[in-house]
């Protein structure tokens, strides 16, 4: 799984990222945590937050987008039972 290797990367080198959501909002910070259904950003300037992927647009870094989501909604239940 390429995006488990790249927000691992991310988390270790704690490489600071935008995350757009589903809403428009953009939120900064770096990535401590995630699995699969979740990212936790934590942030300087704000609340650490849990997002869950199915939520966010694009995680950028350095101002270029890296991972496009689906904009259609999904549930986990239905992810886990399809695997």
């Amino acid at each position: 799984m390429q995006e488990a290797a790249y927000l691992k990367l991310l988390g270790e080198k704690q490489k600071p990222v935008s995350i757009k959501l589903r809403d428009g909002e953009v939120v900064r910070g770096w990535v401590e945590y995630y699995d699969r259904y979740m990212v936790r950003l934590t942030r300087e300037d704000g609340p650490n937050l849990f997002i869950y992927k199915s939520e966010i647009v694009y995680i950028s870094e350095g101002g270029k987008e890296v991972i496009k989501r689906s904009r259609a909604k999904t549930r986990p239940d239905a992810e886990a039972n399809a695997e």
